[in-house]
Parts: structure tokens; C-alpha cells; sequence
């Protein structure tokens, strides 16, 4: 006979005390009969709840919150086509790094392979795109699984996992005394690590000999939370430093170390190339963009992405900040560790920048209608603050902005990453503003990205989640449009590629929000000051020039 005076905790609500130990404050979901029980012990646990429209939806926002706070997001779907909708948004925090957590319904254990309710093999279809993928075997270890599919997060380069509970599992009830519920910080240990101490050592002489150094700062400079280090590295040594991904902010513009046109020149003439946590994929050019003649040196999380594509000359593995604070110290104090004879290599350097810059003004200062996208990228670089996270959810407008937006603070910086997934920006807004109230969120969205999550723009509205939107519309899905004119010709360049003219503007309003339409640019910057001072989610309809491309679509970087 059971025990009636034992305290009785059911698996829903196990998961909710794992995920409160691990520090997570907010779900996303999309409800479903199999995971109800779970939005129960959130409710005990003070865990906000945020309901969306899609799964891609919670799973983006998900991996949008680890980015922003670097803890792990978690989204929650129901079994089958909640879980399959979810996958696009686990394959983007795959490709980018960001640990979160998914958790999926299922049908019940008595009902397996019955034909139950949505009943599909979520775990197989899982496994590839996570670092960690398992079913929930038994009620007592719900807490103690939610807690090793977090700890997995972390091995190396953090990434997804994926838990499916089956729903008997997680509405049965079980003694406490029984479950075992991992204390807050005790269950796994610090995954930083300084890397080689020799290989260390090797950096900093080389550092300390290099005539003409460079150095990319990539999204793990962000995911370390390594931006002190780094700046002290720059400094210390007086190295030029270019930033991607998430490391975009580490040094505000204007800062001498801060450079963003040159890179191109910089990677072809420098002696001493160093790669901080990116890898030589599409981004990189498969490492050929680097000079042939120069040593490569590459620090990463992750030991498998080292030296992957491009042989180097040194490759360390740990954590960026432990790893360039080592370096910086064991340089220091070595003949001012090389940094006064490169005054002539970052003049030379920032030459090249004025250069580019140069050839650009024209189109950044265009008042041509319809609006020349580098008008619009400029307009909105010159309407951030440091206070302003900036979201790109596109493919060619965001091309252009990734060439002139320029985020003045550490972690503004949110795009997809190399899995280039459209409709992040929506989701991304979410888990931002969410995040951090006190921060200003603006996104840039391609017309068509944002069609493809842009319903959940009332989520935000009823969340009062406010953000300043700008949609440029050029009712086409440019970047490949470019793509099949260069190699089909303009009779068939209009393929497949085609949208409507959709005035996002209105959509806006219907849904609670603050819209405006502009056509002449300079209506952009008082239109973005008063989607400020409004309040509220808003979009801001931004008419551009549709046969103006971005130099790398035109280039089609993206497949060479």
C-alpha cells in the first residue's frame, strides 16, 4: 500500500524545478495536450510562460535568450508537429553555437508504437542537430535528465538538446524522496579552460615579433563573454582587430583598434593572422581569404573546429577570454610587447578603411526614391545608441547592413549565423526585449524574411514588448533573384522570387502596433525617432530600390 503521508511531486513539475535550478526565468511555447503539466510547475516556480503562434517561433526565441543573458534558453512544444515545427529554430542554436534546451511531448509509454497522437521518433529526428537527444524514461528522472541535457549544452562549443517526455511520465506523480532534483550549481563544473600553456607561450612571441598583425574577433569572443580580454589583448599590443558574428561591439566604433572595411586588405597583407571562435567556413572563404604567406594561428571552443578547411601554424582550444588574457600577460613587458613599431601598419590599415568608405558615401548619403539600401543601413547606424540591440533577419538588405551597421556596445549584435535561416528577427525581438527591458531592440528585416514568423509581431504587442521594426520592401527575395539573373538572364531573373507589395506598415497597425510607410529617405531617421517614442512594436514600411544589390550578393560569396 502506498504511503499517504509522502509528499507526492508530479513530472511536470520536476522539470520546472530543474529548469529554475539552471536559472531559466522564461519558457516559449506553443501549447499541446502532451505538456500542459509543465506550464503548471512553471506557474510554482516563477517561471514566466510566453506563448507564441509557431514553433520555429519559441525554438528561435530560445536560442535568441541564451545569445543575449549566456544562459540556456528552452522552448517547450507538444508532440509531432509541434516538435517537427520546432526543428529549423534547433538547427539554427545547432550551427550557432547557443546552448538551449528543447523539450518535446510524446504520446505515452502504454501507447508505444500504437499509433498514438503525434506519436514520431522525435529523438532520431533530433539527434543529428544537437549536442544531446533522449526520451525521459521514468517520472523520478524527470529533474536529474533536464539537468544532464543542460550539462551536455556545454561539452566544448555549446549547442542544442532535446528532450521528449512522454506524457504519462511527465503528469504521473512520485514521492519526492524519490526524485532526484539537482541543486543549483552543483551538477556540472566550469567548462573554461586556458588552453596549452607552450602554445600560449607561442602566441604571445609571435604577437610580440609580428610586424603587420591581425586579429578577427568571432561570436565566441561574445559566448565567453571574453570582451575585457580582448580589448586588453588590442591595446596592450597595439593589434588592428576585426569583429564578426556576436564579437561585433567587442570595440566600439571610433576606437583605434576598431576596424571593419579593411579586413579584405588586412587578411592579404598581414604577417600574423589570429582567429578567435570562428570558423574557416562560407564566412571565412574556407580560410583562402588568408594570405598564403602569413602565419595562422586560430583559438576555438570547440578542438574539431581547429584547423578545419586551412592548415594553420598554431591552433589552441579553450575559452577566448582565458586564452588571450594569458597571452596578453605573457607578451606584456617584452620590448612593449612589439605594439610601437605598428603605428605605420594600422595607418596603412585605416588608409584602406578611408578608402572603402570613400567609394561608398555617395550611396550611404543617396536621396534617390526609391531608396538606395545603403541610405537606409546608414540612416539606421546613425539612429543607434549603446543602449540599441540590433537584430538582422534578411538576406540582401542584411548584407548591406552587416557592411555599415556598426553596434557601439558588446552583445548588440544578433544575427541568424552561418546557418542563414530567415524569420530569426521576430523571435530574436522577443527574447531580447524580454531579456533585457532596459535595452533598445531594433531589427532590420528583409519583406520577405519577416513574412515567414511576422505573425508573431502580436505576440510582442500583447507581451507589450516594444521594439523599433524596419522592413525594407523591395517585394522580392533579392539575393537569389541576383543569383539567377547573373546565370539565366534578365528574361528569367523573376522566377520563384516575386512577393507582393505588402504594406507591413498597416499589418502593424491591425495588430496594436505603431506603422508608417517611407518613400523618401529622408523620412527615415524622423520616422525611426517617433517608432521610438511610441511605445509600442512597430514597423516601419521602408520602400527600397530593388535592382540595388549588395556587393556580396553580386559576388555571390555566400557559394563560393
Amino acid at each position: 500500500m502506498p504511503d499517504d503521508s509522502q509528499e507526492l511531486i508530479s513530472g511536470g513539475h520536476l522539470v520546472a524545478k530543474a529548469l529554475k535550478a539552471e536559472g531559466v526565468d522564461v519558457i516559449y511555447t506553443l501549447c499541446g495536450g502532451h505538456i500542459i503539466d509543465i506550464y503548471d510547475g512553471c506557474v510554482d516556480e516563477g517561471i514566466d510562460v510566453i506563448d507564441v503562434r509557431h514553433e520555429q517561433v519559441a525554438a528561435h526565441a530560445a536560442d535568441g535568450y541564451a545569445r543575449i543573458t549566456g544562459k540556456p534558453g528552452c522552448a517547450v512544444v507538444t508532440a509531432g508537429p509541434g516538435t517537427t515545427d520546432a526543428v529549423t529554430g534547433v538547427a539554427n542554436a545547432f550551427r550557432a553555437e547557443s546552448p538551449m534546451l528543447l523539450i518535446g511531448g510524446q504520446g505515452a509509454h502504454t501507447q508505444h508504437k500504437m499509433g498514438s497522437l503525434q506519436d514520431l521518433p522525435h529523438v532520431d529526428m533530433m539527434a543529428p542537430i544537437t549536442k544531446f537527444a533522449a526520451t525521459v524514461p521514468d517520472t523520478a528522472r524527470a529533474a536529474d535528465m533536464v539537468s544532464m541535457a543542460f550539462r551536455e549544452c556545454f561539452h566544448g562549443a555549446p549547442g542544442p538538446s532535446f528532450l521528449e517526455i512522454p506524457r504519462d511520465v511527465l503528469d504521473a506523480k512520485v514521492p519526492v524522496t524519490k526524485a532526484r532534483v539537482p541543486e543549483a550549481g552543483k551538477y556540472r563544473a566550469s567548462t573554461r579552460t586556458s588552453g596549452d600553456p607552450e602554445a600560449v607561450e607561442k602566441l604571445a612571441d609571435l604577437l610580440v615579433r609580428a610586424e603587420k598583425p591581425a586579429i578577427l574577433l568571432g561570436s565566441q569572443v561574445w559566448t565567453c563573454r571574453a570582451t575585457d580580454a580582448a580589448i586588453e589583448l588590442v591595446r596592450t599590443l597595439n593589434v588592428p582587430a576585426y569583429m564578426n558574428g556576436a564579437g561585433r561591439g567587442t570595440l566600439p566604433p571610433g576606437d583605434p583598434h576598431h576596424f571593419q572595411l579593411s579586413r579584405r586588405y588586412a587578411f592579404a597583407n598581414a604577417d600574423l593572422i589570429v582567429i578567435v571562435g570562428t570558423p574557416f567556413d562560407f564566412r571565412m572563404g574556407y580560410g583562402k581569404r588568408l594570405s598564403p604567406d602569413a602565419t595562422v594561428v586560430q583559438i576555438d571552443l570547440d578542438y574539431r573546429t581547429v584547423g578545419k578547411n586551412r592548415d594553420i601554424d598554431l591552433g589552441i582550444v579553450g575559452d577566448a577570454g582565458l586564452v588571450l588574457s594569458a597571452v596578453t600577460q605573457a607578451a606584456s613587458g617584452r620590448i612593449d610587447g612589439g605594439a610601437g613599431k605598428r603605428k605605420e601598419w594600422l595607418d596603412e590599415l585605416r588608409a584602406a578603411e578611408q578608402t572603402a568608405l570613400g567609394k561608398r558615401l555617395p550611396q550611404l548619403r543617396s536621396d534617390a526614391s526609391p531608396i538606395h539600401p545603403y541610405r537606409l543601413v546608414s540612416e539606421i547606424n546613425d539612429f543607434l545608441t549603446e543602449d540599441s540591440v540590433y537584430i538582422g533577419d534578411g538576406g540582401d538588405i542584411v548584407t548591406f547592413s552587416g557592411q555599415v551597421v556598426q553596434p557601439k556596445s558588446p552583445g548588440h549584435w544578433m544575427d541568424p549565423g552561418p546557418l542563414g535561416t530567415l524569420g530569426v528577427g521576430v523571435p530574436f525581438v522577443m527574447a531580447a526585449k524580454q531579456a533585457r527591458p532596459d535595452k533598445e531592440v531594433v531589427a532590420l528585416f528583409g519583406d520577405g524574411a519577416f513574412s515567414l514568423t511576422g505573425w508573431d509581431f502580436e505576440t510582442l504587442v500583447r507581451f507589450d514588448l516594444p521594439f523599433v521594426g524596419i522592413v525594407g520592401n523591395n517585394s522580392s527575395m533579392n539575393q537569389i533573384r541576383y543569383g539567377q539573373k547573373a546565370k539565366y538572364g534578365e528574361g528569367r531573373e523573376r522566377v520563384g522570387n516575386t512577393l507582393g507589395d505588402v504594406p507591413y506598415d498597416q499589418f502593424a497597425r491591425m495588430l496594436g502596433g505603431h506603422g508608417e510607410e517611407v518613400r523618401d529617405p529622408a523620412d527615415i531617421g524622423p520616422a525611426l525617432r517617433r517608432a521610438r517614442e511610441s511605445g509600442k512594436p512597430s514597423l516601419i514600411n521602408v520602400w527600397v530600390d530593388p535592382d540595388a544589390y549588395a556587393p556580396g550578393t553580386m559576388n555571390q560569396t555566400m557559394y563560393k
